[in-house]
């Protein structure tokens, strides 16, 4: 009877291909034990042939008429018990495999003598090959009793090949004595350990299997001598699982070479605990030179061992690690935790410490020659963050070497080797729900969390289909889906969950829904058969999103033919729909925060760029991607007095809500600072003191430029920021040198500060690192394609940079430099300003006496200068508002007195003096002769200042022109 339809799919979308199988295998660590070259083989055959388990057999020593079970996996102990000894004279798969040196095939009922099997299940085996014939069977319980495919045939027996290989090359256990034993032994020692040992005989007849045994040798084995039955397979099954290939495998060498067989193994004796024997043997050839049999002697090591050294049997077992060290920092000697800390593979006893790949302690061999020649205990910590485990290691001198103890002083991990046995059988589905988790724990947006669940769900459970919908407003919105169509997804979307009877009834019973065939699906949901058709699933999982005080949604997931959950399937897809929830749950709430901070990050940032005479600007900010977080980046232009502008650009060090707030704060200080009329290196001196007081986990950068139109010079002082670009209208770009100083809150003032004049109509571009560099590009680099880019744009735009232009140039530096299909990690600014400067027909100075006739000149300076410029309406305020200028000067400051007219879009008088005192208006009396200069300056004048230059100060006053006034600052064709 044909099965087919029952036969598990092999060909599904999630399957390895046999190929890159192979290659897994061929890359497999070269120091795999015999067992684990075994269990591995079988792991992926039964992968590969979609089965139930697996089973290795090993044949008894050439010659032998038994298999004997050594490894399995996937099956339970139950079934087993039936399968440890299989003889050859059966008609079982693994017997026919050995006996043909082929591939063999059995199901039920079709193997005279066959331990039994499951009814719907089949048995394929193959050898294991040997020099001289077959060594040992791989065979794989399978799900349907439908022979394998060729494919499937070839895979386990190339598997079986590979397993083969590696079982005559695997090595065998390091001998504990040889971990344990002293150098050197006293005579009394050695001879404690000689009358502790118990020697027997045996003989082993290789033809018949027959195993005779002193009696010696018997209760070496825990077992009485008349309970003892002569059988070599008795003996196979008190050899220790682990040991049992490779001496197997040692018997079968020595046969086949007719030599010495020599071996120290672990025995398993029946009065329970584990001992360790020596055998020694020979082989003995019949006439016609073939060999018959092996006889040879039987010792228990156990307790010589104890005697060699009752020191070194309290390191052994002692709970923290202990290695012994020579003066050439080989390893002497280490006990069981040791060991277990270093890793057996690389079987450690003879090579020196640091050199052995696992060890990654920096500056090991240095503190262990130090602790040498000083003679002195050191202690220090390792942390491991891979593992997630921290260290103590103290190191002790000894008159031999260094004695290192090694204490875990994290908590102690309590019976891993059975939690790995119990999750053996569920291991590959164990990483896999594993790794949906961290992909969900690293998934901040509802969208990543969607393609994550997509992804992992379908390969996990073979599903072909996914929608997750999300509750709004008592509907059903999908907020995701793949393998279903729109139509499907229709007839759900804005519906009430109520009305969707799968879906009420998982979120009111707050576990998962399984329906196993659409005949299921219909008995179950009559009214519903319009989903069904539209869904072109075959069975369904329907699995709640449920927070502790809200239904969140639900997630549905389609498969491809009719299918039964399992208990454990159960299990997992409930654990599932509350990772799941809580995952769509964090990212909702991170997707509204994150919205509230870039709500709160534009806030901060200019809206709109002020129009000033003195340049004209365009601006970018974009914000990194990789992080989904708001950063501290910001720009700003400020106009200052006189016509002068601030460009400032700074980096807030981090990402988020507090890093974005940082940043207002500096931003708001800055414009403080600049209305204050403080020269840029006390800008920063102020910036960098408030930095400072945040914490010293506070960091910022900053560069502020000030422009003069009136002198075309740009003073710049800088805190760790990048220089800015110069873009001369020719094409050229230069970078200024800035002077070397710290981030604020790290700097140490004063802040040093450069001037560099700006050719007429030329572009000072800004940007903060995150512009010009990444993981791939560092900042030369970065800097480099930045000026690239500027001169490919300043041809494209041919020289013009109006306010369209700098548009068009910080979208082409941007979209190159931080395309947006390429996450940036970290936030960017970008400033382009063009500099226009006074045109000198627009201003007028004049150096006058330091005596009370100054005013007077002044006044009739004035009285000229604006008659020329044709505004003679402004010239009684503007005498005025000079005379008091400079009679405040005479009378209360000191030369060289100067004064200069601006015609911009205001009118703008400056007095300059050599003073520092600072102006300040007051109230005067009625009885007071003086007292209202300025008084009198601030009514006239629509604003009027003070600010502090390198020889003294200027006072200065505006007054409005009218729309009439020609423009003063001008622009180069």
């Amino acid at each position: 009877m044909r099965v087919d339809d029952h036969r598990p799919d092999r060909q599904g979308p999630t399957k390895r291909p046999a190929a890159e199988r192979l290659r897994a295998l061929e890359g497999m660590d070269e120091k795999l034990t015999a067992t684990e070259a075994l269990r591995v083989a079988l792991h992926h055959a039964v992968a590969e042939l979609g089965g139930l388990g697996g089973m290795a057999h090993l044949t008894g020593p050439a010659g032998g008429r038994t298999l004997h079970l050594v490894v399995s996996t996937g099956l339970s102990r139950t079934f087993t018990q039936a399968w440890e000894n299989v003889k050859l004279d059966t008609a079982s798969a693994p017997a026919r495999a050995v006996l043909h040196d082929a591939f063999a095939w059995s199901y039920p009922g079709c193997g005279r003598g066959s331990p039994p099997y499951p009814g719907d299940a089949g048995l394929a085996s193959a050898p294991l090959p040997g020099p001289d014939g077959p060594i040992g069977v791989l065979s794989v319980l399978t799900a349907s009793p439908t022979e394998p495919t060729a494919a499937e045939k070839a895979f386990l027996q190339a598997a079986a090949r590979w397993a083969a290989a590696r079982l005559r090359a695997a090595p065998q256990p390091p001998a504990v004595v040889a971990r344990g034993a002293s150098p050197a032994l006293s005579g009394a020692q050695l001879q404690q350990a000689l009358n502790t040992i118990m020697v027997g005989t045996w003989e082993w007849d290789i033809r018949t299997g027959d195993l005779l045994c002193s009696d010696a040798a018997v209760r070496i084995f825990g077992v009485e001598p008349d309970d003892y039955d002569g059988r070599v397979e008795t003996w196979a099954g008190m050899v220790y699982h682990e040991d049992l290939p490779w001496v197997l495998a040692a018997l079968d060498e020595s046969i086949r070479r007719k030599g010495v067989f020599n071996a120290e193994y672990r025995i398993c004796p029946a009065n329970g605990g584990i001992r360790w024997v020596q055998a020694r043997g020979r082989v003995l050839l019949d006439e016609q030179g073939e060999a018959a049999h092996l006889v040879g002697t039987l010792w228990d090591t156990t307790q010589a061992r104890v005697a060699l050294d009752r020191v070194g049997r309290a390191l052994w077992h002692m709970s923290d690690g202990f290695v012994a060290l020579d003066h050439d920092g080989r390893i002497t000697f280490l006990n069981l935790e040791a060991e277990r800390l270093i890793g057996p593979e690389h079987h450690p006893l003879g090579r020196v410490l640091w050199e052995l790949p696992t060890v990654t302690a920096p500056g090991l061999e240095r503190r262990c020659r130090r602790a040498a020649d000083d003679g002195q205990p050191a202690d220090f910590d390792i942390q491991q963050s891979e593992a997630g485990r921290c260290y103590h290691v103290r190191l002790v001198p000894v008159p031999e070497g260094v004695a290192v103890f090694i204490t875990d002083v994290t908590e102690k991990r309590a019976g891993e080797a059975e939690q790995a046995a119990a999750a053996r059988a569920a291991a590959e589905r164990a990483t896999r729900i594993g790794e949906l988790t961290g992909k969900l724990a690293s998934a901040v947006t509802i969208r990543d969390v969607v393609n994550v669940t997509a992804d992992r769900l379908s390969s996990l459970f073979d599903a072909t289909g996914l929608i997750v919908y999300r509750i709004e407003n008592d509907r059903l919105i999908s907020i995701g889906s793949v393998g279903y169509s729109q139509a499907c997804i229709d007839c759900v979307q804005a519906e009430d969950p109520a009305t969707i009877p799968p879906v009420s009834q998982a979120l009111e019973s707050r576990a998962p829904v399984f329906i196993r065939s659409p005949e299921e699906y219909l008995r179950l949901f009559p009214g519903m058969a319009d989903i069904l058709a539209a869904s072109g699933k075959q069975a369904w999982a329907i699995l709640p999103l449920l927070a502790p005080d809200h239904r969140i949604g639900c997630c549905i997931l389609g498969f491809p033919r009719p299918r039964r959950f399992t208990d454990e399937e159960s299990t997992l897809l409930n654990a599932v729909s509350g990772l799941l929830a809580h995952a769509l749950e964090r990212a909702r709430l991170y997707e509204a925060e994150h919205a509230r901070a870039q709500m709160l990050q534009r806030e901060l940032l200019p809206r709109e760029l002020p129009s000033l005479p003195a340049v004209t600007a365009a601006a970018r900010y974009l914000p990194a991607v990789t992080e989904m977080e708001v950063g501290g980046d910001w720009y700003d232009i400020i106009p200052l007095s006189s016509d002068r502008v601030a460009l400032v650009i700074g980096d807030v060090m981090g990402h988020g809500v507090p890093e974005a707030v940082t940043m207002g704060r500096l931003r708001t200080a800055v414009h403080t600072l600049a209305d204050l009329e403080l020269p840029p290196e006390e800008i920063l001196f102020h910036l960098n003191d408030l930095v400072s007081k945040l914490g010293d986990d506070w960091y910022a950068t900053c560069l502020y430029a000030l422009y003069d139109p009136t002198t075309r010079v740009c003073t710049l002082a800088g805190a760790g920021h990048p220089p800015p670009a110069v873009l001369h209208p020719d094409g050229g770009i230069t970078f200024p040198h800035l002077p070397a100083n710290p981030p604020l809150g790290a700097a140490q003032p004063p802040f040093e500060t450069v001037d560099v004049p700006l050719p007429e109509e030329a572009l000072l571009v800004l940007y903060t690192d995150g512009l010009v560099e990444s993981a791939e590009s560092d900042m030369d680099s970065g800097t480099a394609r930045l000026a690239a880019i500027l001169k490919d744009g300043w041809r494209r735009i041919d020289g013009h940079a109006g306010e369209a232009e700098l548009e068009f140039l910080c979208d082409a530096v941007t979209g190159t430099l931080l395309p947006v299909d390429l996450p940036t990690a970290d936030d960017a600014a970008l400033l382009i300003a063009r500099v226009h400067a006074y045109d000198p027909r627009d201003m007028a100075a004049w150096h006058l006496p330091e005596d009370p006739r100054a005013a007077g000149l002044a006044r009739k300076h004035v009285r000229e200068q604006l008659s020329a410029w044709g505004l003679d309406d402004l010239a009684m305020t503007t005498e005025l508002v000079a005379s008091e200028l400079i009679g405040n000067v005479v009378r209360h400051a000191k030369g060289p007195i100067l004064l200069r007219l601006l015609r911009s879009r205001s009118l703008i008088c400056e007095v300059y003096d050599g003073s520092l005192t600072t102006p300040r208006i007051r109230r005067a009396s009625e009885t007071d002769e003086g007292g209202r200069g300025l008084q009198l300056v601030a009514a006239l004048s629509q604003r009027w200042g003070t600010r502090y230059t390198s020889e003294g100060k200027c006072i200065w006053a505006e007054q409005p022109l009218d729309a009439a006034a020609p423009a003063t600052l001008h622009a180069a064709a």
